[in-house]
C-alpha cells in the first residue's frame, strides 16, 4: 500500500493506483469526462488536471501513478485554472443545442461546464459539423458534433462487449468516432455505450425525445429475462415506461445491462397487449367482465374435475413468472388435487427428478467467477443466452481463466479460449464419458464400472488434463443441456467429473426463475403421480392452464404443444398479449401484468432473492397474475388462499427456505357489493395494486436447498454408429426467448434478430449434395418447413443448426434429434 495525501486528507491506495484512484478512495470528486473505472485508462479528455506538489504543471489524475508522500492538490488555483482551460478547449466546437439535446438534464458536459465554464467563449470561427452516423436500430448518433472523442464508447465495445465495432478515424479537428465500414452496431451489450456517454453524441433512438430526464419517475426492478437477475431502473412518465437503465449491483450486474433488457419495454405497448378478459363463444371472441370470466374459468374446472377427475387437468408456468405467481400456480393445482404442474417448458429430459438432492443452480456466487483458473462450460449459445455473465466470464478469461466449452458449434464468446471441443450434440454424452475415464486414470483412482472397456480420445485427454489444472475449477451445464434429450445422464457424468478434479458444477439456468420455479414446487412432486410437461403433452389433458406462455414459441415440442390443446375440452390462459396461437387454441383469456405493472421475486442463477415492486399501474383491466390465481384459489374453495399482499404469498412460498420477509400490513378488502360467494374477493381483484416503494430484499441465499447433487447412475456407454446421420442442434435467439422480447419493436429490427436460417459445415453440405442450394426442406418426424441455407464452417460435421422459437420453425417438433435436408429447385 502507498499512503499519499489529497487535499489535505491522507489515504492508501494500493501500488500501481493512478491519483483518481485515491481521490475516489479519499472521497475527492476530481472533474473527469474520459475516465471510466471499467474502462481503460486513456487520458485524452485532460479535464481531470491536479497540481501535484514538485510537479512544474498539472498533471491528469486517470493516468499519474502514486508514489509514496506524494502531496496533490485538486482544487488548487494552479488546477481549477487547468480544468477551467480544458473546458474552454472543450466548448469551442461544441454546438449550443442544449434546450434540445435529449442529454439535456443528465448530461456529464453540461454539469461540469456549470462549474468549469466561461460565460463568454474566445472562439469566433465557425464550429465544425459532423455528419450523422447509422448505428442500427438502438443507438442514434444524429449528432456526433456533440462527441468530445472520450473513446468512452471505443474502449466499452473493446474491453466489455470484446469486439470493436467503434473506433477513432482521422486527427485533431478532423476525428470522429465511427462504426467499421458503415456498419450497424450489433453487440448484445451495446446499449450501455449510451450510458457512458459523457455528452448528447450517442442516444438511445427508441427514448429519443419522448421524455425529458427531469419528467421521469424511477423505480428499481430487476429484468426477467434471463437467470442473472440483472438490477434495472425502470423509468416511467404518466404511467408508461419510457426507458430502462441499469442500477448498479456489483455481484449482479456491475453497472451495465444487456440490450434485451434494456429496450424489451416497447413490447409493453404492442398492439396486441390483452387488457380485457375475453371468452370465447360460438367460436367467437366477445370482451368480458371479470366476475363473468373468473365464473367461467370455475364452472370449467370444477366441471372437468368432477366429470373426468382433477387428473385431467394440467397447468403450465413461464420460468418468467414471478415467484409468488409459481408458487400460487403449484397451490392452485395441488388444491384441486392434480399435480399436473410444471415450469420447464423447453426441457424434455426428466429422467433425474427423482434422485435430486435439491434446487439445481450455479453451483457458486456470480462474482467468484474472476476466482476460477479452469471453467468448462458444455452446451451454452453463451454471449446470446447470457450476455452479461459472458461478459463477466469474458474479463476472468482476459485475466488468465482458461476456459473451454464442448458444444456443436465454436461460437466466438469474443475472448481468449483456450479449447473448444466441437462436436454433434448426440457425441456430447459419449464424449463426458471419455473425460470422466481420462481424469479417473489421471487422478490414480478406479475407472467407473460401466467404462472399463472405454478408450479416451485424445480430445478428451486434454480436456482432462485442464481441469487438473489450477486450485479452482468450475463446469457450467448451459440451456442446450438442459434442453437435451440427455439432460439426465450428461450431468450425472459431469457430477462424477467434478467429484474426480474438485470442481464446481452446476447450471446456470434458462429464465429468471429457472432457480425459483423449483423453490416454488412449480412441478410434480416426487413420488405423485404428477405428470411433467413432456407428460402432460404426449397424454393430452381435458383442461390447460397456460401462464404468461405461448405455446407453439415457449415449449419444445411445439407440434405436440398444439395437438394437445387443440383436442382439449379447455384451455385458460392467463396472458399479457392476444396473440393469433392463443386466439385460436384457447376459450378463455385472462389479462394478466408484464413484470413492470406488478410485485414479485425473482431467484437468479447463484439463488439470490431479488423482489420488486410495479413500476406502473396496469394497462386496462389488466391484473397482476398472484391476485388472479388467488382469487381463482378462493373460488374454487381451496383453503389457504387469503393473502391480502404479494408480500405474504412470498413468505408462504419460502416458509421455512430462508428467513421470513418481513410483510406489509394488510391492506382491507373493499366491501363486497352483493352477498353473493366470492364477490369481496372479485372486489379485492379489481383494485389496482400499490405501487409501494418499499425497500426491495436482496441478497438472500437458500444454501441448505441449492444442491445439484443426483443419485449416481452412470449411465452406459454407447458408441452409436452416428456417422452420417443428421442431427439438429437448436439455440433460441436472444431475442425470442419470452413473450415481451418478442415485441420489442427496436430489438426486432437488429441483426440478432433476423429469420432462423439452415446452418450447416462446408464439408457437410458437399456430403449431402446441398452446394449451391439457397433453400432447403427440412423434416423432422414427418414435419416439413422450408428455409434459406448457409454454410457455417463453425459447426461439428453432421449438425444442422435450426433455431428454434420462431414462427417459421414451430412446424418442427423437437429441439434435438435426427433431421433431414432435401434442396428446394
Amino acid at each position: 500500500m502507498v499512503e499519499v495525501e489529497i487535499d489535505g486528507q491522507k489515504v492508501s491506495v494500493a501500488e500501481g493506483s493512478m491519483v483518481m484512484h485515491a481521490a475516489n478512495a479519499a472521497g475527492v470528486y476530481v472533474p473527469h469526462f474520459c475516465y471510466h473505472k471499467k474502462l481503460s485508462i486513456a487520458a485524452s479528455c485532460r479535464m481531470c488536471l491536479v497540481e501535484v506538489e514538485k510537479a512544474p504543471k498539472a498533471l491528469p489524475a486517470c493516468a499519474t501513478p502514486v508514489t509514496a508522500g506524494m502531496k496533490v492538490h485538486t482544487h488548487s488555483r494552479k488546477a481549477v485554472e487547468a480544468q477551467k482551460a480544458v473546458m474552454e478547449f472543450l466548448l469551442i466546437n461544441h454546438p449550443l443545442d442544449c434546450p434540445i439535446c435529449d442529454q439535456g438534464g443528465e448530461c456529464q458536459l453540461q454539469d461540469l461546464a456549470v462549474g468549469y465554464g466561461h460565460s463568454m467563449s474566445n472562439y469566433r470561427e465557425e464550429k465544425r459539423v459532423v455528419f450523422h452516423k447509422s448505428m442500427g436500430p438502438l443507438i442514434s448518433a444524429e449528432e456526433m458534433s456533440r462527441c468530445i472523442h472520450c473513446t468512452r464508447c471505443v474502449r466499452f465495445g473493446q474491453e466489455i462487449g470484446g469486439i470493436m465495432e467503434l473506433g477513432m478515424a482521422g486527427r485533431g479537428e478532423h476525428s470522429q468516432i465511427l462504426s467499421f465500414l458503415g456498419h450497424s452496431v450489433d453487440s448484445e451489450l451495446s446499449g450501455n455505450m449510451i450510458d457512458i456517454c459523457p455528452v448528447g453524441a450517442l442516444t438511445s433512438k427508441p427514448f429519443r425525445y419522448s421524455a425529458r430526464t427531469w419528467e421521469l419517475t424511477r423505480r428499481r426492478s430487476v429484468a426477467p429475462h434471463d437467470s442473472l437477475g440483472s438490477n434495472i431502473v425502470v423509468q416511467v412518465k404518466h404511467d408508461r415506461v419510457k426507458r430502462v437503465l441499469p442500477f448498479e449491483n456489483e455481484s449482479v450486474n456491475e453497472c451495465w445491462i444487456s440490450d434485451r433488457d434494456r429496450f424489451s419495454y416497447e413490447g409493453l405497448e404492442a398492439a396486441d397487449r390483452l387488457q380485457v378478459p375475453m371468452i370465447k363463444q360460438d367460436n367467437e371472441w366477445r370482451e368480458a367482465s371479470w366476475e363473468s370470466a373468473l365464473d367461467y374459468v370455475t364452472h370449467a374446472l370444477a366441471d372437468i374435475a368432477q366429470k373426468h377427475g382433477p387428473e385431467s387437468i394440467g397447468m403450465l408456468l413461464s420460468p418468467t413468472s414471478t415467484l409468488e405467481e409459481l408458487y400460487l400456480g403449484g397451490a392452485l393445482m395441488r388444491g384441486l388435487g392434480s399435480e399436473n404442474v410444471d415450469f420447464r417448458l423447453r426441457q424434455t429430459d426428466f429422467s433425474i427428478d427423482a434422485t435430486r438432492a435439491g434446487v439445481p443452480w450455479l453451483g457458486h456466487a456470480i462474482d467468484e467467477v474472476d476466482s476460477f483458473d479452469t471453467l468448462l462450460i458444455i452446451g451454452s449459445f453463451l454471449r446470446k443466452d447470457h450476455p452479461l455473465l459472458s461478459a463477466r466470464v469474458r474479463h476472468a478469461a482476459k485475466n488468465g481463466t482458461a476456459v473451454h466449452s464442448v458444444h456443436g458449434v465454436a461460437e466466438d464468446w469474443l475472448m481468449p479460449m483456450a479449447g473448444q471441443q466441437v462436436l454433434a450434440p448426440h457425441r456430447w454424452l459419449d464424449h463426458l464419458i471419455e473425460v470422466l475415464v481420462a481424469c479417473a486414470r489421471q487422478a490414480g483412482q478406479p475407472v467407473p464400472q460401466p467404462y472399463g472397456e472405454v478408450e479416451p480420445s485424445e480430445a478428451a485427454k486434454a480436456l482432462a488434463a485442464a481441469l487438473a489444472e489450477g486450485e479452482k475449477r468450475a463446469i457450467w451445464l448451459g440451456n442446450a443441456v438442459v434442453q437435451h434429450p440427455q439432460h439426465g445422464a450428461i450431468l450425472q457424468v459431469v457430477q462424477a467429473i467434478a467429484q474426480l478434479t474438485g470442481a464446481h458444477f452446476g447450471v446456470i439456468g434458462e429464465a429468471s426463475n429457472s432457480v425459483g420455479g423449483y423453490l416454488a414446487t412449480a412441478l410434480p412432486v416426487v413420488g405423485s403421480s404428477g405428470l411433467d410437461v413432456v407428460q402432460m403433452l404426449a397424454q393430452p389433458r381435458r383442461a390447460y392452464l397456460l401462464h404468461g406462455i405461448e405455446p407453439t414459441l415457449d415449449i419444445a415440442d411445439a407440434v405436440s404443444a398444439r395437438a394437445a390443446l387443440k383436442q382439449a375440452d379447455t384451455v385458460i390462459a392467463l396472458t399479457a398479449y392476444a396473440s393469433p396461437e392463443l386466439m385460436e387454441l384457447a376459450d378463455c383469456l385472462l389479462p394478466i401484468a408484464p413484470f413492470t405493472e406488478t410485485g414479485g421475486s425473482f431467484v437468479n442463477c447463484e439463488g439470490r432473492l431479488q423482489s420488486f415492486n410495479g413500476a406502473v399501474r396496469p394497462a386496462g383491466q389488466t391484473r397482476p397474475g398472484w391476485k388472479v390465481l388467488r382469487v381463482l384459489g378462493s373460488l374454487m374453495g381451496i383453503p389457504g388462499f387469503d393473502f391480502e399482499s404479494v408480500e405474504q404469498v412470498r413468505q408462504r412460498a419460502l416458509a421455512g427456505a430462508v428467513e421470513p420477509v418481513a410483510a406489509e400490513p394488510a391492506r382491507p378488502v373493499a366491501p363486497a357489493s352483493s352477498n353473493r360467494p366470492g364477490a369481496g374477493l372479485r372486489r379485492s381483484l379489481v383494485r389496482k395494486e400499490s405501487l409501494s416503494a418499499a425497500p426491495i430484499p436482496d441478497g438472500r441465499h437458500f444454501g441448505r436447498l441449492l444442491n445439484n447433487q443426483v443419485a449416481p447412475q452412470l449411465p452406459a456407454y454407447r458408441a452409436l454408429p452416428w456417422a452420417g446421420v443428421l442431427q439438429r442442434l437448436a439455440s433460441v435467439p436472444i431475442y425470442s426467448v419470452d413473450a415481451l422480447v418478442r415485441r420489442g419493436t427496436a430489438l426486432q429490427k437488429t441483426a440478432d434478430a433476423r429469420a432462423p436460417v439452415v446452418r450447416l459445415h462446408g464439408e457437410t453440405l458437399a456430403r449431402l449434395g446441398l452446394e449451391g442450394a439457397a433453400e432447403v426442406r427440412v423434416s423432422q418426424d414427418g414435419h416439413e418447413i422450408v428455409l434459406p441455407l448457409v454454410r457455417d464452417d463453425r459447426l461439428a460435421q453432421d449438425v444442422a443448426w435450426v433455431p428454434a422459437a420462431h414462427v417459421s420453425v414451430t412446424a418442427l417438433p423437437a429441439m434435438f434429434g435426427p433431421i433431414t435436408l432435401e434442396a428446394v429447385k
